[in-house]
This record gives structure tokens, sequence and C-alpha cells, in this order.
């Protein structure tokens, strides 16, 4: 029984796995184990290329048994030697000192798989096309395909503003237009603050003591003024009635010793008229500090002159200071006070509520309060 041939069906290589169980029996330590995996793994991997050879040489023709040499199929024999030295170069050492006995075996019963999927296709048995003209051609035109550039990027017209190029002439003639630009807004400022307005005031000292009207341009500062309306009251002789010497006591008085008093704000000196015209700046009881246009005059005004009265017009051929725009305005909106009055009477009411001028400061949604923090209730 033992004499019999096998059967044709039943497979002539064992498995990793069946080798492995056939010759680690009795095994205890787990490095012998590991030696008998690699010795099998090396017997594995020498009975794959002794098949790949024995496959190569059965399907060799013999070349006394042809009438003619065939070029064509040595060159694809050469072709496939080539290509299998190359696998072999490329294959990788199967095996594996890891723990995970199953990805070894699964690596290695696939390397004969893999040796015989990765057999070249042609055999001598298929017609061999050698080096026709029809080849040739072909094989040029998969070439050309192959390396045919990719397309360029075309520009979007979709867009619908296109940047233009800065070229030096456009540098320049973006330069120009800023610079026309500059000096048309610088013309324009000078016209509006050459641009005269009439102010008209009290002096306050407790009172309401009817102090005249002022001409200024609007792009004075608001210490002029202050200087004007003194010369003002020297003139009026504004306090004689309590004072014999108030001329006197006027022409000793500085600027720095007065106060412009809009409602209820201190407007400091270095302001000019321009900064509020052109801001328009806005007051306790939401109504403007300097309400006056901020566009610049139709024809350029000619030079104020630093003192008129109502009424009256210039002897330099000025304009009648009624026609000039804030001459109707009520004169006790603008207060001229003495500080040294205010420094005195700074607790006591209407002087206890006035604050001086500050730029940020939103005085639309504020509370008027007393110097004790107590909120005023006014009624309407």
């Amino acid at each position: 029984m033992s004499d019999q041939p096998t059967s044709r069906f039943t497979p002539q290589n064992k498995t990793t796995n069946e080798r492995l169980s056939t010759h680690t029996v009795g095994l205890v330590a787990l490095s012998d184990f590991r030696k008998r995996r690699a010795e099998v793994l090396e017997q594995q991997e020498r009975e794959a290329r002794e098949a790949v050879l024995s496959s190569t040489h059965a399907s060799t023709p013999d070349r006394s048994l042809t009438a003619t040499p065939n070029n064509a199929s040595d060159s694809a024999e050469a072709e496939k030697l080539k290509s299998k030295k190359q696998k072999k170069k490329r294959i990788k050492a199967l095996v594996s000192f890891g723990e995970d006995e199953d990805e070894g075996a699964d690596g290695l019963s696939s390397a004969p798989l893999t040796a015989e999927k990765e057999e070249p296709k042609g055999t001598d048995d298929e017609p061999t096309v050698g080096n026709s003209p029809a080849a040739t051609d072909s094989t040029t035109a998969k070439e050309g395909t192959e390396e045919k550039p990719a397309a360029k990027l075309s520009a979007n017209t979709s867009v619908g503003i296109v940047p233009r190029a800065l070229t030096k002439a456009a540098l320049r003639r973006e330069a120009a237009e800023r610079e026309a630009l500059r000096k048309e807004f610088l013309l324009l400022q000078a016209a509006i603050k050459a641009t005269e307005i009439a102010i008209p005031f009290v002096f306050y000292d407790g009172t309401n003591t009817p102090g005249g009207i002022v001409r200024v341009k609007k792009g004075d500062f608001v210490w002029l003024f202050l200087d004007k309306s003194r010369k003002v009251g020297a003139v009026l002789g504004v306090g004689g009635d309590k004072n014999s010497n108030a001329r006197r006591d006027w022409a000793r008085v500085g600027v720095d010793d007065l106060m412009l008093v809009r409602g209820s704000i201190i407007i400091p000196h270095h302001y000019e008229f321009y900064f509020f015209v052109m801001n328009k700046t806005v007051g306790p009881g939401n109504k403007l500090l300097f309400d006056y246009s901020a566009e610049a005059p139709l024809t350029s005004p000619a030079p104020a002159d630093a003192l008129s009265r109502p009424g009256q017009a210039s002897s330099r051929g000025l304009l009648d200071i009624t026609t000039l725009e804030g001459a109707s305005d009520d004169p006790n909106f603008t207060k001229v006070v003495d500080r040294r009055w205010y420094q005195r009477n700074k607790h006591i009411y209407p002087a206890s509520v006035w604050q001086e001028f500050e730029p940020e400061k939103d005085y639309q949604r504020e509370i008027p309060r007393d110097t004790g923090g107590n909120a005023f209730f006014f009624s309407k």
C-alpha cells in the first residue's frame, strides 16, 4: 500500500502551517520554535525559486527543432530573464522574528502565488510582432499621448473688475492725482477757515450783561475770540455800575483770565472753531456747540475787522456784521466769564454744572448731575 502512486489531485506542496506543525512537535522553548520556523521559511523560499526556474526552462524551446531562428523570441526571453532578476532583487526577507505568527505565515504562503501571478503574460505560442512598422507606429503614438503636457490655465473672464497693471507710468499718474486732490482739499480748507462768522455773547458774573457781537473766522482760535470780547467789554464799559474803574480793569484782564462757556460746556483756549464746525460736535440737549455751515462760500471773504458793533459797517469796506452767519443767534448761549469769579462760585448753580469739553465724550446720553452726583430733573 505504501508503494501506491499518489493521486494527482492531492496537493504536492505543503503549506507553511502544515510544515510548522510537523517540525515543531514536542518543542518547549520559544527560541527553538523560532529557529524551526526560520528553517521552514528558508526551505519554502528555496522551493519557490526552484519552481520558478523549472518553469522557465520548460518554456524554452529547442532551437534544433526549428527551421529558422526567431530573433523576436530571443529578445522576449532576454527581457523575461532580466525582469525576473529584478524581481528577485526586490524580494524582501520573508523571515520574521516578531511574535505575530499569523502575519509571517500569511506573508510566506502568498509569496509563491505572487511569483506565479507576476510571470510575464507573453509566451512562445503567441505570435510575436517583432520590429514591424505597425508596432513602431503604435508605440510612437502611445509615447506621444503620454508625454502630452497638461492644458494651460486660462484667465477667468467672468471677473467683473480687472486690476490695472502697476507700471511706472500708472504709479506716477496715481501720485499726480493724489497730489492734485491734496491741493484741492487744502484750498477748500483754507476757504472754509477764512470764512467770517458772527458770535453774539454776554458777560456773565451771576447775571447776564449784554456784550455785543464779535466778528471772527472759522479758522481762529478760541483765545482770539476772548481777546476781542475783552476789547468789547472795555469799549462798552461793562461793569461800570459796580466799579467806576471798569475800563481800567478790563485793560488789566488777560486772555487767560477769561473763559468761553457754550451752554454748559467750557471750551478750552487752544481749540479752533473749525474743529467744531467740521465735526458737527453735539453738546448736552442734542444741540450743536457751534451751528455753522461746513461749506466754503461762493466768493472768498475779505479780511475781517477786529471789532465791529451791531448795525455798523467797517470803514475798510467789510460786510455788515449783522449779515454774517450766526449774527441772529441767542447771545445767552455764549458766555464770557471771569475765571476768578468761576473759582469762587463754581459750587453754586449754574456754574456747578459747567464742565470742560472732552472730544471723546458723548454728551447726548449724559445725565446732568450736580457736584454730589445727584441727577437733575428738568421739566420740559
